[in-house]
C-alpha cells in the first residue's frame, strides 16, 4: 500500500499543462468587455450569482463569460481540486512536497469544527475532531468549574501572525455580542509599547493572560509573557493564578499554570488557519459566551461541506477561487483588494491577507519544480466607505487595474439605525457597495479626460442577510478553502510557510550581537549586522 506522502502526490498536476489552460489562454485575449454599452444587464447580473451557508456570491461584473465559466469547471475537474479538498478534509497528508524534506502533516483544521451532522468518517478526520472535541469540552469546563467570568473581567491575548490576526479579527466581527463587564486586550508585536499600552488599561487583579503559541519557542510570544509576568510579580500577584497557555502538548508552554490546564493545538492545524481551535476558542467563549463560539464552528462547519461538491456553481469556495484564478493567471491582474462594507470587519482584509499570502506565495510545485505561471495574489484592503475616500481614485482612474470582493450585509449588527431624507444608513451603505461595483465596470465617458472613467474594471460581491456568528465562521471557512482551492489547482503547498523562515533565523543572530554587547552570550560574526546597530545607537 502507497504511503501516505506517495498518496497525497497522485493528483499531481502541471496547471500549465492542463487542456483547459489553453482553452483559457484564447479566451483570455478577448476577454468580456464590461464597459461596453448593453454589456451589464439586469439579466446578466440575475444570471450570474450562487449561494451557500447563507452567504451569495454575485459575479457579473467580473470580466467572464458561459464559455469562460465552462473552461474553469473543466480546470477545477483536471487539476483533482475537489477530490484533493476531500483527501484534505480526511486527513490525508497534504503538507508536503514531493522528494524533499517537508513538514510531511496532514491539513485538518476542518476538523475543529466538525461536530454535527454528517461527521466526517475517515479515521483520521474522526480522530482529530475526537481530539478537538475533548478541547471543546475542556473550555466549556474551564469557563464554568473555574467561575472564569467571575473572577476576571479583562483577557489578554498574547499572540503573533496567525495566532492573533484571525482572533483579533473574529472577536472585532462578534463585538457588538460582548458579555457586560468583560473587556479584551491584544499583545501582538514585541514593540514594547504595545505591551505598555495594554498594561495601562487592565486590572490585573482580575485578568487572565492567554499565551498563544504551539511550539512554546516564539520569541516574540515569549518576551511579551515575560515582560507581563513580570508586572504580576511586581504588582504582589502570583502570575500562575492568572496565566493559560494555548499550546502543543508537550511544549515549552505547556502547564504554564499551576492553576488552569493547558488548551492543545496540533501540527496539523495552521497558525493562519488555527481561528476555529483553541487559539480563537479560549477568547470567543470568555467574550461572547461559549453558545456563540459554537454557532461560530457551525457556519465554518457549514461552508466546509459546501467545498466538498463538485459543481463550482454549488461550491463557492471553488467558485470563488476560479474567479480569482481567471483574473491572476489569464487577465493578469497581479492583485485582490477586499472591502468589507462593514465596520465589524475592519482587520477582516488584514487576516486574509496573511491567510493567502502566506499560503500561495510559492515559487515552486508540489514536485520541487519552478511554476511558470504567477501565483498567489497580492492581498490587500480596508473598510468601505471609509476606503472610497482613500485609494478608490487609484482603483478607478489608476493605470493598474485593481478586482475587488466587496462583501456587505442586508441588515446591521446593532439593529440601531437612522431613517434620513428616506433611506436607512444601512441601505446608505448598501448603495455605495452596489455603486462601485457598478461603476467600476461600466465606467463613464466625458469629454474632459480627467472625469473620465474607462471602466472595465471586474468586481465581485459576497453578500448575506447579517454578520452574525453562523455567518462570520462562514465567511472565514469560505475564504480558507478559497486559497486551499487555488493552491489545489496551481499545483503548490499552501500549507508550509518557510518564507517566513530566513528573517527569524537572521534576526536571532543579530540579537545574540545585541546581547553579546551585555556581555550576556557570545554569538557569531556578523558585520552588515553590527553597522546597523551601530546606526541605531547614534542618536
Amino acid at each position: 500500500m502507497k504511503n501516505l506522502q506517495e498518496k497525497a502526490s497522485d493528483l499531481t498536476r502541471d496547471f500549465s499543462s492542463l487542456p483547459a489552460f489553453e482553452k483559457l489562454k484564447k479566451l483570455a485575449e478577448h476577454p468580456f468587455d464590461l464597459s461596453l454599452p448593453g454589456n451589464l444587464t439586469p439579466e446578466r447580473m440575475k444570471q450570474y450569482w450562487s449561494e451557500s451557508a447563507g452567504i451569495k456570491l454575485l459575479y457579473g461584473t467580473e470580466r467572464i463569460t458561459d464559455n469562460v465559466m465552462k473552461a474553469l469547471s473543466e480546470l477545477a475537474r483536471e487539476s483533482g481540486a475537489v477530490e484533493k479538498m476531500h483527501r484534505m478534509q480526511n486527513g490525508e497528508i497534504c503538507n508536503c512536497i514531493k522528494g524533499y524534506p517537508c513538514e510531511n502533516r496532514a491539513v485538518l483544521h476542518t476538523a475543529t469544527r466538525d461536530f454535527f451532522e454528517n461527521q466526517n468518517t475517515c479515521l483520521p478526520a474522526r480522530e482529530a475532531a475526537e481530539m478537538a472535541a475533548t478541547e471543546l469540552e475542556k473550555l466549556s469546563s474551564f469557563l464554568l468549574d473555574n467561575d472564569i467570568t467571575q473572577k476576571f473581567t479583562d483577557m489578554v491575548l498574547i499572540g503573533i501572525g496567525g495566532s492573533d490576526l484571525g482572533p483579533y479579527a473574529m472577536f472585532l466581527g462578534l463585538e457588538h455580542l460582548k458579555k457586560p463587564g468583560r473587556n479584551l486586550f491584544f499583545i501582538n508585536n514585541v514593540d514594547p509599547d504595545n505591551a505598555a499600552s495594554v498594561m495601562e488599561q487592565i486590572d490585573l487583579a482580575h485578568t487572565l493572560v492567554v499565551v498563544v503559541s504551539k511550539s512554546g519557542t516564539t520569541t516574540e510570544t515569549e518576551t511579551n509573557a515575560e515582560y507581563v509576568r513580570k508586572k504580576f510579580l511586581e504588582a504582589g500577584l502570583k502570575p500562575e493564578k492568572h496565566f493559560v497557555s494555548v499550546t502543543g502538548e508537550g511544549s515549552p508552554m505547556d502547564n504554564l499554570s499551576s492553576s488552569f490546564e493547558s488548551f492543545y493545538i496540533w501540527d496539523w492545524i495552521g497558525g493562519r488557519y488555527s481561528s476555529t481551535s483553541m487559539v480563537g476558542g479560549v477568547l470567543l467563549a470568555f467574550a461572547f459566551g461559549f453558545d456563540v463560539f459554537k454557532e461560530f464552528l457551525r457556519g465554518a462547519n457549514a461552508m466546509d461541506k459546501t467545498a466538498l461538491k463538485e459543481n463550482p456553481e454549488e461550491n463557492l469556495p471553488l467558485l470563488g477561487a476560479l474567479l480569482e484564478i481567471w483574473n491572476r493567471n489569464f487577465l493578469h491582474y497581479p492583485t485582490l483588494a477586499i472591502i468589507p462594507y462593514s465596520h465589524a470587519l475592519r482587520r477582516f482584509s488584514a487576516h486574509i491577507q496573511q491567510l493567502s499570502m502566506e499560503s500561495n506565495g510559492k515559487h515552486i510545485n508540489k514536485s520541487g519544480n519552478p511554476v511558470n505561471f504567477p501565483t498567489g495574489e497580492i492581498i490587500w484592503g480596508e473598510p468601505g466607505t471609509n476606503a472610497q475616500h482613500s485609494f478608490y481614485q487609484l482603483i478607478h482612474q489608476g493605470t493598474d487595474i485593481v478586482p475587488l470582493e466587496f462583501i456587505g450585509f442586508k441588515e446591521s449588527q446593532y439593529d440601531e439605525d437612522i431613517l434620513f431624507e428616506g433611506t436607512t444608513s444601512q441601505e446608505k451603505l448598501l448603495s455605495n457597495l452596489f455603486a462601485q461595483a457598478i461603476g467600476l465596470a461600466t465606467g463613464m465617458q466625458n469629454s474632459n479626460p480627467n472625469k473620465e472613467f474607462s471602466g472595465n474594471r471586474p468586481s465581485h460581491i459576497l453578500l448575506a442577510k447579517q454578520l452574525t456568528p453562523y455567518t462570520l465562521g462562514a465567511l472565514l471557512a469560505y475564504y480558507e478553502h478559497k486559497v486551499a482551492f487555488q493552491g489545489f489547482i496551481w499545483d503548490i503547498n499552501s500549507f508550509d510557510q518557510e518564507g517566513v523562515q530566513l528573517g527569524k533565523v537572521l534576526a536571532n543572530k543579530i540579537i545574540d550581537r545585541f546581547a553579546n554587547k551585555r556581555g550576556i552570550k557570545s554569538s557569531e560574526e556578523f558585520p552588515l549586522a553590527d553597522v546597523l546597530i551601530k546606526h541605531s545607537e547614534n542618536f
